[in-house]
């Protein structure tokens, strides 16, 4: 599929316009349907849910209700009972850090995770490890930038406990093989939690297929609304897991002698929640099934390709990850800080990403402090690589 045959949907997206958007990594821009969903749910639509007695709550509820099913058809679900809301993906981590691995890992007990993790999926782990007086271990990678499976297989031993990867890097874009990963992993008894906030927007995922035990995402990267995400847990595993938090909803019967909980998923969604984030999220799997997840990845592999070859023709840059990244591509300007990149490339409209990442460890493993990153999304198009690398070469004029 070549470039020009792609998408070509900004005129549904009323924040990019003109402007050379390449920072859907971090966050994606919302469609029109998304925005008039959330809009509708704040208004003519409001209503709490599960609570009111009358028609607009129950309404609310049944549309409340209709988007866990849809959630659980789109990444493959057995059952809506397995789809958790919560905040976002850190949450999600957070939430099977404490009350899974809180509750079932012991001193001397091992969790596995790899050397190009979000802090969001180390940070939570070693919390718990600290608690409970488990270790970790970290699986490095190969000369490409892909989790290395193959060292996984030879360092995994009964005393893991947990794995938790990301399905698609968010600093390289290197795709990890899930359903690999989580057959190494359960081969020593292992559980496997993958992180897929840079999947589910550009790739079809089957919880099943992949045979993982724990999936999270957010919505705010697949166009919708922040402040509102996905856990994913196989039935059995959740339903063996305390609460998170306590308050309304997540209850069946309190009194000050005992109180007794709800099955799951409502025994992890305590309090009010996030009512029209839920809209907006149901609105943005419309929006993207609407497309196809294939087209979206063809087109998006189309771009960064493109990208990575203007890039590689540029004596300074250097480019990090494989060639077959998905929608991301970060780079580096030899003698420029990532943050000066960023800012000559703004001045000419292009907006892209510039730090860490929220992955030092990887930063280290690539032996930079920063990197820039351009990120696609589904409003992408040629004009956005051409400004990328007529802004890159402004950045080369500049400091010589």
């Amino acid at each position: 599929m070549s470039v020009a045959a792609g998408l070509s949907l900004r005129h549904d997206f009323p924040g990019v316009g003109d402007w050379h958007y390449l920072d859907s990594a971090a966050t994606a821009q919302k469609p029109g349907a998304v925005i008039d969903a959330i809009a509708r749910a704040y208004g003519a639509d409001y209503a709490t849910v599960h609570r009111g007695v009358y028609e607009r709550s129950a309404n609310m509820t049944l549309a409340y209700e209709a988007a866990r099913r849809k959630v659980a058809g789109f990444i493959g679900a057995a059952s809506d009972s397995e789809i958790v809301y919560v905040r976002g993906a850190t949450e999600g981590i957070n939430l099977v850090a404490q009350c899974w691995a809180g509750t079932q890992l012991k001193a001397g007990d091992r969790i596995l995770l790899s050397c190009l993790e979000h802090h969001s999926n180390i940070v939570p782990w070693q919390i718990v490890a600290e608690k409970v007086g488990a270790a970790i271990d970290v699986v490095p990678l190969t000369a490409d930038g892909r989790i290395d499976l193959d060292a996984m297989a030879a360092m995994m031993m009964p005393a893991h406990r947990m794995v938790a990867l990301a399905h698609v890097s968010n600093v390289l874009g290197s795709v990890l093989d899930c359903r690999r990963a989580a057959e190494i992993a359960h081969s020593v008894g292992a559980k496997i939690l993958i992180d897929g906030c840079q999947a589910v927007p550009r790739l079809a995922v089957d919880v099943q297929a992949l045979d993982c035990d724990f999936y999270v995402f957010s919505a705010h990267k697949l166009y919708g609304p922040t402040g509102i995400g996905v856990l994913w847990g196989r039935k059995e595993l959740l339903d063996a897991m305390p609460p998170y938090q306590g308050g309304g909803s997540m209850i069946d019967k309190v009194t000050f002698e005992k109180t007794t909980y709800a099955p799951p998923p409502t025994r992890f969604e305590a309090g009010t929640p996030h009512i029209t984030g839920v809209v907006g999220l149901s609105a943005a799997i419309d929006y993207v099934e609407g497309i196809g997840l294939d087209r979206i990845h063809a087109h998006e592999c189309a771009l960064v390709g493109k990208a990575r070859a203007a890039l590689e023709q540029i004596n300074s840059v250097r480019v990090f990850g494989p060639a077959d990244s998905a929608g991301i591509l970060s780079f580096e300007v030899e003698g420029v800080h990532p943050h000066d990149v960023g800012t000559i490339l703004d001045e000419g409209g292009v907006a892209i990403r510039a730090g860490h990442h929220c992955a030092q460890p990887l930063m280290r493993h690539l032996g930079v402090e920063a990197t820039a990153r351009a990120s696609f999304g589904i409003y992408s198009d040629e004009s956005d690589v051409d400004a990328l690398v007529a802004g890159l070469e402004r950045v080369r004029k500049i400091f010589g």
